[in-house]
């Protein structure tokens, strides 16, 4: 994915990327950074800048129509999951891209990128979503965004605003805002929570965990088994291993 305001292509959330280009959210949260305690977002603020930073993503890819075969696969496969995300309505979006990727966000701004769709089959794709509602429903996205703005050039917004995170975010913060947020990699812990979210959801709605097996083995064939869904730990392979373990331990 190449956000259009700047020259630089982000790393693929999905897909391998290089770790410098990543914000290690986990990381930064973990060491009880001071860079990240600096700013206190409230949910307010947090879905402000989310609806902010989904709508500069979407200017920047091209989206599949409303009705066409990659919307209308998206839409018939999310409605299985729930029409909302953690109270938030959800909304769906495919951007017409050859990159693996998906992220969402905790206003329920939910992305998948066809070159995802392309490779994986609907119970693996439906894996996957479970896994990015399981990032908003567990507060990580919450955590995310939050640092994003912190170590972003959006952090200088909120003094000239009066303490408004969102209100006078110019054009380039609000691009480095988003851009981080998209780079944003999570800890481990964070992942294994959002694996474990997305089984329990697919098993509560009746709907083929096995998927989520699958798809994190087609992710592990992406650089032979080094890649993962979110970063690089833990290891697709061991991801794959654990939801088997977890569907071996439900039968």
């Amino acid at each position: 994915m190449k956000m259009r305001h700047g020259a630089a292509a982000l790393a693929l959330v999905l897909a391998p990327y290089s770790a410098s280009q990543a914000l290690d959210i986990g990381g930064l949260i973990g060491a009880g950074s001071k860079v990240v305690q600096a700013a206190t977002l409230s949910d307010a603020d947090i879905k402000s800048l989310s609806d902010k930073a989904c709508a500069e993503s979407d200017k920047q890819e091209k989206i599949a129509k409303s009705g066409s075969k990659y919307d209308a696969r998206l839409q018939k496969l999310a409605k299985a999951l729930g029409g909302t995300v953690n109270g938030q309505k959800a909304n769906y979006k495919v951007y017409l891209t050859s990159d693996v990727n998906a992220w969402a966000m905790a206003n329920g701004c939910i992305r998948v990128y066809s070159g995802l769709m392309d490779m994986m089959t609907d119970d693996e794709l439906q894996g996957v979503i479970g896994h990015e509602i399981g990032h908003v429903a567990l507060g990580h996205t919450k955590k995310a965004m939050q640092t994003a703005y912190t170590v972003s050039a959006a952090r200088d917004a909120a003094g000239a605003a009066g303490g408004n995170a969102a209100a006078a975010l110019s054009a380039s913060q609000l691009g480095d805002l988003t851009e981080k947020f998209i780079n944003a990699q999570f800890s481990q812990s964070q992942e294994s929570g959002a694996d474990d979210y997305s089984f329990d959801l697919l098993q509560a709605k009746k709907l083929n965990t096995r998927g989520l097996v699958t798809a994190f083995q087609k992710l592990a064939e992406l650089d032979g088994g080094k890649s993962d869904m979110m970063s690089s730990h833990p290891s697709s392979t061991k991801r794959a291993k654990h939801i088997e373990d977890k569907i071996a331990a439900a039968k």
